[in-house]
């Protein structure tokens, strides 16, 4: 155990370097995003994340979308606290016994027109929580899912890119 610990107290931070991705590629995406928001709903694109059971892991990589290098408030998206101000529903996670009802009343409270985005590995096929007894099983199941991003968990800028996606599919448009 000592050993260790001199080995963490004099070795230095064990995380990786952050991803570099290129500032020109970044601010593309994002404009293209903002653009396509405003076209499509006539302002700027409002999330609310909610966390279906998951392990956490796609919530990190959601919350480096608001840090420094990313930076998503820039182009004009924002993560609200409330569904009646969304228009993005990201679920991350298996849907959970205990979660599958304030998902619904979530879903509920969201005004039209909304999405559903299916976050990770977890909400789009369980996962590695796929068949536990306290899942009701992926997003999927409880709601009507748009667009699904791979990835566990899945980088910023995958999600961005999905964002995108979900905004320049018009196959997306259903009636609800």
């Amino acid at each position: 155990m000592l050993k260790h610990i001199l080995r963490s107290l004099t070795g230095g931070p064990v995380t990786e370097a952050a991803p570099v991705p290129g500032a020109d590629t970044l601010a593309d995406l994002g404009a293209r995003v903002a653009a396509r928001s405003r076209a499509r709903l006539g302002r700027s694109l409002s999330i609310r994340q909610v966390d279906a059971g998951s392990c956490n892991g796609c919530e990190l990589e959601i919350h480096a979308l608001n840090n420094p290098l990313y930076d998503l408030e820039r182009f004009g998206i924002r993560f609200v606290a409330s569904p009646r101000h969304a228009d993005v529903l990201l679920v991350t996670g298996p849907v959970t016994k205990n979660m599958a009802d304030a998902l619904c009343r979530t879903w509920d409270a969201t005004p039209d027109p909304k999405w559903v985005v299916a976050c990770g590995a977890c909400a789009i096929d369980g996962g590695v929580f796929a068949g536990s007894y306290a899942c009701v099983g992926p997003v999927e199941a409880v709601l009507p899912v748009d667009l699904r991003i791979p990835g566990c968990p899945p980088r910023p800028v995958e999600l961005l890119s999905g964002l995108l996606a979900l905004l320049e599919t018009t196959a997306a448009e259903r009636p609800r």
